[in-house]
């Protein structure tokens, strides 16, 4: 059984890598039930697949310096941008499948922690429009 520790995952959003940056990264997809259940179903409850969604999470450790982290995230608040991620930075393949799309930029909390924490962001945006896999 293959295996595998994520030592180097890339997170870029807008075409910017913010690989530097991030500590964890979180690619959800997920269905909605539609429950179609009739008297026909003989006491069982039926569903079939709805609207698609998504999400996408990331735990920053942040950089106020010009150029960085925040520098780069602000502008974004309130937009629709491009995202990719892949398990490892290497190009895409097989054994390294990418998954692009958009996510809305609905917030952004440049400060955050208690005392003795590192200096971290944690966000998470929904996908908006279609999220691809692809190996090329």
């Amino acid at each position: 059984m293959p295996k595998m520790v994520l030592l180097a995952e890339y997170v870029a959003l807008n075409g910017t890598d913010l690989s530097a940056y991030t500590k964890k990264a979180e690619l959800t997809a997920k269905v909605e039930e539609k429950e179609v259940t009739t008297y026909g179903s003989q006491g069982w409850k039926e569903v079939l697949g709805g609207l698609k969604s998504g999400e996408l999470g990331i735990d920053f450790l942040q950089d106020v310096a010009a150029a960085a982290l925040d520098s780069i995230m602000w502008p974004l608040l309130g937009t629709v941008v491009t995202f990719e991620v892949r398990l490892n930075n290497s190009a895409a393949s097989t054994s390294n499948p990418k998954y692009t799309g958009s996510v809305l930029v609905n917030g952004w909390n440049p400060i955050q922690g208690s005392v003795g924490d590192e200096a971290s962001v944690g966000v998470s945006y929904p996908t908006s429009g279609v999220v691809t896999r692809a190996t090329v």
